[in-house]
């Protein structure tokens, strides 16, 4: 499809086309690949690595607990994209209250975090590229890779980016599977990490290493905020399935709100026909949730059943050469080099995420605040948008060293716990009283969300709600 967006109501939309059903509807998968594709990244490798080293597996519920719960998050902004063909930041504008009262604080806080997730992203690609190429020191490798992930998000073409992460989340998934069966707990202790909701304290070795707080919450927000990625990552699901065509996002692309008249004009077959497309988000969303459980959770155990027993939390550059030294002593070099390849492919996967997402995601907020913007071209906004993102995380952040593992940790708190209850609370009045405003009572009657949506959502309210009330100003304001 052409990245480059028509004017609504140009001419009648083409009529929404039915999905396959059965096993065909497998081959349609493809924007949960590039949404856990994205959010499997430094927080997976890095963070959840480093805090299953340091706390065991007695948190294992902290990242399971935390992607179920987003899920719903992505899930239901996905649905709605499938029934009204626009993406989650308009769909946000939409929600009840004074005017863009939701879109202020998200474009502040996501031009903050837009400059340094990149940064942290492109530090860690190239500790892990240097394993492989240890000729080339990291920088060099940092801005290789950096570069020819620009490129292929330049081309603006959908398809290339969902065969470049399907190709990523394989790498992922073979690399973590043995990372999984080499690390493996055992049953028991396996059910009681996911059902104990147990917070341990720091370990006394752990307490006398430099950069880890006295606090176990410390190490469990940050990994709450980066499992499932932060607030974008779920945006970002609704643009890959724009990108798809799924349902009424069919003939349409980014950087365009919905047809509230056409929408109006849907009859109870075309509904019936994209009522089939939200079987088909659903299935896709599942898979997302099942590949970031399993490579999270594999990532955890790693640092729980080989980190942890050695006495060892890396920091900085020292995540990848330390674990790859680690793990080359209790697998051999076949399962140390896995495990970088599944940390590397982890990366690079998340900054094609990135550097697709982030332009389209400002470009929606700068739309929705400041009209006059839509006057410049969409793919001139995208593009611009992503050289000026380049040059921060790339130049300014990344050139002056700052901790990589510091930060991780920034857009993960900001991201990934403040505006997600915010986020959940918009997806939810918008899925629940604005959408239904938008159809005929008859069409409405058959793309109404099961209740599970709302439970879903608001389990996400109140469980991040809770962590950023009671537990994150301990963490930012110690003693």
């Amino acid at each position: 499809m052409s990245s480059e967006p028509v004017e609504a109501n140009a001419q009648r939309p083409k009529p929404v086309p039915l999905p396959p059903r059965g096993i065909a509807m497998l081959f349609l998968l493809g924007p949960g690949l590039m949404w856990c594709g994205e959010y499997i990244g430094a927080g997976e490798v890095v963070l959840t690595t480093r805090a299953g080293a340091i706390l065991g597996i007695a948190v294992l519920w902290v990242p399971v607990v935390a992607i179920f719960a987003k899920f719903w998050i992505g899930h239901a902004g996905a649905r709605y994209t499938v029934c009204t063909g626009e993406g989650m930041i308009d769909m946000m504008a939409r929600t009840p209250g004074p005017k863009n009262w939701v879109i202020w604080p998200v474009f502040a806080a996501v031009a903050l975090i837009s400059v340094t997730a990149s940064a942290a992203i492109a530090n860690f690609a190239g500790i892990f590229a240097h394993h492989f190429v240890p000729w080339l020191p990291e920088k060099a490798l940092a801005w290789i890779i950096s570069l020819g992930v620009m490129a292929l998000v330049w081309s603006g073409r959908f398809d290339l980016l969902k065969k470049a992460m399907a190709i990523l989340v394989l790498f992922v998934v073979l690399g973590v599977l043995e990372v999984a069966r080499a690390t493996w707990p055992g049953w028991n202790e396996a059910l009681s990490g996911l059902t104990g909701f147990e917070v341990p304290d720091i370990p006394a070795w752990a307490q006398d290493t430099e950069g880890i707080s006295s606090s176990p919450w410390s190490e469990i927000l940050p990994m709450l905020g980066w499992a499932a990625g932060g607030f974008a990552s779920q945006v970002w699901y609704t643009y890959w399935v724009l990108g798809a065509g799924y349902g009424m996002a069919h003939n349409r692309s980014w950087g365009q709100s919905a047809d509230l008249k056409t929408l109006k004009e849907v009859d109870v077959d075309t509904a019936r026909r994209v009522k089939r497309w939200c079987r088909v988000v659903a299935m896709d969303a599942s898979f997302a949730l099942l590949i970031g459980i399993v490579v999270t959770v594999s990532f955890l155990m790693a640092g729980a059943g080989i980190l942890g027993p050695a006495e060892i939390a890396p920091e900085g550059a020292s995540v990848a050469t330390e674990l790859s030294r680690i793990f080359g002593e209790h697998w051999g070099p076949v399962g140390a080099n896995l495990f970088m390849l599944a940390g590397l492919a982890a990366m690079v996967s998340t900054m094609l995420g990135h550097f697709a997402g982030w332009p389209r995601l400002l470009s929606d907020c700068l739309r929705v605040l400041f009209p006059a913007t839509q006057k410049v071209p969409w793919k001139t906004q995208f593009r611009g948008l992503m050289l000026i993102l380049a040059f921060t995380n790339l130049v300014v952040v990344y050139s002056f060293g700052f901790s990589p593992v510091g930060l991780a940790k920034v857009p993960a708190v900001i991201g990934g716990l403040v505006l997600t209850p915010l986020q959940a609370l918009s997806v939810g009045l918008t899925f629940y009283i604005v959408m239904p405003r938008m159809f005929r009572a008859e069409v409405w009657r058959i793309l109404r969300p099961n209740p599970v949506y709302a439970a879903g959502l608001a389990l996400a309210f109140v469980m991040f709600t809770y962590f950023c009330i009671a537990q994150l100003p301990g963490i930012i304001f110690p003693g």
